[in-house]
């Protein structure tokens, strides 16, 4: 998944996403499942085909020209959910072709949280793409395999089917489907963090990624929790990891923050300090 750094493209992301609600408003989750697919099926088709990309996404156009050309091109193939976000993207301010095209991806992802949230599923998507990240993160070869750009899309799809079908959420299988499809030039393992954290976000959460020696029981998570959201002032979620190098206590990273209060961090800050 692609990060957009600019400012004009969080901007038009942002317009975009208000589309996408009021798309999604009122919609069964089949329907919001079908406008998913078609924003990925744009996404892809302005993967593959450069011209298009770079006339939609020109920004010295007039925006009504590049509304027409989507609304040629596309009016038949996009249902009625999918068509006015398409064109409210196109027509909106981005930084390059690229931000277009990984802008319809986030939008086409936004609109499966959606779904899961709605449906009183969005903890449990969280939870499992976060710990399937976990699990690709750690096995290199089906890392390796999920994650090649050239690999084939139906005998990704059938490994990921075969890993995790029927045992977690439609709406983080169809995530993570899409995901090893287009992997974007990262790890597969890094784009399952990046949706954990966007489901986090769509809660208006932070995310603590703990690391702890031995599991945390349900009275030490909460506790946790309650203290993390003291320091931040505003709800964290959790996002637990067992690692034994911790050796004791907690490591804790919250965004760009570390918060060490393991055994090694102790000693290595009491190291620290003496060679002062």
């Amino acid at each position: 998944m692609s990060t957009l750094v600019n400012a004009a493209s969080r901007e038009a992301l942002a317009a975009t996403e208000l589309q996408l609600l009021q798309a999604t408003d009122g919609a069964q989750a089949a329907e919001i499942t079908g406008l998913a697919d078609e924003l990925f099926g744009v996404a892809a088709l302005l993967g593959r085909e450069s011209t298009l990309r770079r006339a939609l996404a020109d920004a010295s156009t007039d925006p009504r020209s590049r509304e027409n050309l989507a609304r040629g091109l596309l009016a038949d193939r996009l249902g009625a959910r999918a068509l006015p976000v398409v064109v409210e993207a196109v027509v909106a301010r981005w930084s390059s072709p690229k931000d277009l095209v990984a802008g319809l991806e986030r939008l086409a992802r936004i609109a499966l949280l959606v779904q899961a949230e709605r449906a009183g599923r969005l903890d449990a998507v969280e939870d499992e793409l976060f710990r399937l990240g976990r699990i690709i993160g750690s096995q290199v070869d089906l890392e390796r395999l999920l994650s090649d750009p050239t690999g084939d899309e139906a005998g990704k799809h059938a490994v990921v089917d075969q890993l995790i079908e029927a045992k977690v959420e439609p709406v983080t299988l169809n995530l993570v489907r899409q995901l090893v499809a287009r992997p974007s030039g990262q790890r597969v393992s890094e784009g399952l963090e990046e949706l954990a954290e966007l489901s986090a976000k769509r809660r208006e959460r932070s995310v603590a990624h703990v690391r702890s020696a031995i599991s945390l029981s349900e009275e030490q998570q909460q506790r946790l929790s309650r203290t993390l959201q003291r320091i931040y002032s505003r709800p964290i979620a959790l996002h637990l990891e067992i690692d034994p190098g911790v050796e004791g206590g907690l490591l804790i990273r919250v965004g760009d923050e570390v918060i060490d209060g393991s055994i090694t961090g102790r000693l290595q800050s009491l190291r620290r300090d003496l060679a002062d």
